[in-house]
């Protein structure tokens, strides 16, 4: 993003993103199967592998960086592909995802994979002072070109038939076996999409393919298989839905929602991405998916810990006055209270009930949520993390939050964590306060030396390292788990219309500085030793450890001492090693159509005609 911004086409971006999932939940098995590929490629991550797993609060640092970059957003109230590519063809201009569901939709002006960008190459167009990143435009006129003028409507219908998110029919596949395929070297996948592709390149129209799709099948089958297919192509029609409105008035209509009878403020929350898609899953859909990260796969997800937050929230979107006001709440029914978690059990998924916590009544009207006063909300979010607000009296502002939440992950019984883990946390939450002493106004400020000299230290730290050791697991999980704390501290002071102010996490938290501090840490650093080069910093982490300290267990401030069984663990660790094969192919399938995006197909072309 701050590349785009300094070619000036952030000035005249919007970004667009996905909400919660789809009301009708007809994605609900590529979610979930989604969500046991993602835990392969974090497994294989955790033992040293490759993959690719997004961090836990990617879409929270996002938002604050389309915010700091003054880039306009929305945020559908579920899949935004439709709406994307409605106020693209709108708007006139082309899309940038790694959706390689762009590809079948019929964009005026194309579609840029995101990884096709030449990020690191930043070019000055000539005789200017404008700068260009150069990438490939994926254009469907020239795709349908290369395939005998090929009509664009009948790529729908080729979406289906490949399999998308939507449909993945056993008659399909009965279909794709009575057409004689011939043989193929690039693989079964290349040769069902080229083959498929030159098949229905002999049709006018989409209506006189399907017809011949359907005589495959047994006629039994014939008006569901129709119906269904009809309904998944419908998915790549133009959205009723006018994005644009928002952009120009501040809001849009979405019937959906609308439907749904959900307050205005929580809809207006939504659109500008100050609540985020988790909260609407709870309210749609009472489910929720929880992500997983690179954890200890042997131990309890992560997100465990963070249960009894989620169930505060639960609680306040349950909307209790919606029930007839001789309900006690504390009878409520069970399945009124009850809410779906989709959870990584080992190395599978489950679907976990969780329960809501009933809150007193002046808590649980949420369309009056906001009309609260703030000592009240700040009271509830406080009491969800289990602190006290005069612990944080001597907290800067902008650490309260972080603070808040580190407090009650030290009280969970779930975490194991070391006191080097709690010293890394605060060390790095140092680096924005040194950051602003270094780059404060005037040359004169005695801080500035000690505080530039610390802030490079943990710079360096910071600094991604050569290949070496594995990460630590167990130190992995207890940040995995901190995190996790982190974002249901979020999530709930969101609801809550933020009674702490926000964090900066991209200043916040960095994975591989608290990693490379603990190391730091263990080997033969103390935190004195770090921060002796700057009076301020050693004073604000003083204040930091002093706040959390009292909410620490005992154990946590025991000698250290020297486990007989460290290199035993070690050992076990490494044989259980995982391939980075298999999770790159668990990755790649994800994104259906991305074969459509090379740059030549010619070689995948050979031999591959239906008959």
């Amino acid at each position: 993003m701050a590349i785009l911004f300094s070619t000036d086409f952030a000035s005249i971006l919007t970004w667009s993103s996905d909400g919660g999932c789809d009301i009708s939940d007809k994605k609900l098995t590529t979610l979930k199967d989604r969500a046991k590929e993602k835990i392969q490629v974090a497994r294989s991550l955790s033992l040293g592998g490759g993959g690719n797993v997004c961090p836990l609060l990617i879409r929270e640092v996002f938002i604050q960086v389309l915010i700091k970059l003054k880039v306009c957003f929305v945020q559908s109230f579920s899949e935004a592909d439709r709406d994307i590519m409605t106020l693209a063809n709108h708007w006139n201009c082309p899309v940038l995802s790694s959706d390689s569901d762009f590809c079948i939709f019929d964009l005026k002006s194309g579609f840029c994979s995101l990884n096709s960008f030449q990020w690191r190459n930043l070019n000055t167009i000539k005789d200017t002072q404008d700068y260009y990143i150069p990438a490939r435009s994926f254009s469907l006129d020239a795709f349908c070109h290369y395939f005998n003028n090929m009509n664009k409507a009948l790529l729908p219908l080729f979406a289906v038939l490949c399999g998308n998110d939507h449909v993945n029919l056993p008659s399909v596949d009965t279909f794709i076996s009575k057409v004689r395929l011939p043989l193929s070297s690039k693989g079964k996948r290349y040769h069902r999409v080229l083959g498929l592709l030159n098949w229905l390149s002999h049709f006018d129209d989409p209506t006189e393919a399907l017809d011949n799709v359907l005589k495959s099948l047994p006629k039994k089958n014939r008006d569901n298989v129709k119906e269904l297919l009809c309904r998944s192509m419908e998915e790549y029609q133009q959205s009723q839905v006018k994005l644009q409105d928002f952009f120009q008035y501040g809001s849009y209509v979405c019937t959906d929602a609308l439907d749904l009878g959900l307050p205005e403020w929580v809809l207006a929350a939504l659109a500008k991405g100050q609540l985020p898609p988790f909260i609407s899953d709870a309210l749609v859909l009472r489910r929720t998916f929880l992500h997983t990260q690179v954890e200890n796969m042997q131990q309890p997800n992560a997100h465990r810990i963070s249960q009894p937050i989620r169930q505060i929230i639960y609680g306040l979107l349950l909307n209790a006055p919606s029930h007839p006001e001789d309900i006690s709440q504390n009878t409520l029914p069970s399945q009124l209270l009850a809410f779906n978690e989709v959870e990584r059990i080992n190395t599978n998924i489950k679907t976990s009930t969780v329960y809501a916590k009933q809150l007193l009544k002046d808590h649980c009207d949420l369309s009056k949520l906001t009309e609260l006063p703030l000592a009240r909300r700040q009271m509830l979010l406080l009491e969800a993390l289990k602190v006290k607000q005069v612990v944080l009296e001597s907290i800067p502002t902008f650490l309260k939050l972080p603070i808040a939440v580190t407090c009650y992950w030290l009280q969970s019984t779930e975490v194991k964590a070391k006191l080097h883990h709690l010293q890394a946390l605060l060390l790095g939450m140092l680096r924005e306060p040194l950051h602003a002493i270094v780059n404060s106004p005037g040359n004169e400020d005695p801080r500035r030396g000690g505080a530039k000299m610390l802030y490079e230290e943990l710079r360096q730290v910071k600094a991604p390292m050569r290949p070496g050791p594995r990460v630590d697991l167990d130190t992995a999980h207890v940040f995995c788990q901190w995190q996790s704390c982190l974002q249901m501290g979020l999530y709930l002071n969101q609801l809550l219309s933020t009674p702490l102010p926000e964090p900066n996490l991209t200043w916040l938290y960095s994975g591989s500085l608290v990693h490379g501090l603990c190391q730091q840490l263990l080997a033969s650093g103390s935190v004195e030793s770090i921060l002796g080069i700057c009076p301020e910093a050693k004073q604000l982490y003083e204040h930091l450890f002093n706040a959390t300290k009292s909410y620490a267990p005992a154990e946590l401030f025991l000698p250290k001492t020297k486990s007989k069984s460290k290199k035993r663990r070690q050992k076990k660790k490494v044989a259980s090693l995982g391939t980075t094969a298999d999770a790159k192919h668990c990755y790649d399938r994800s994104n259906r159509f991305g074969l459509l995006m090379l740059e030549s197909l010619e070689e995948h072309v050979e031999n591959s005609e239906l008959e």
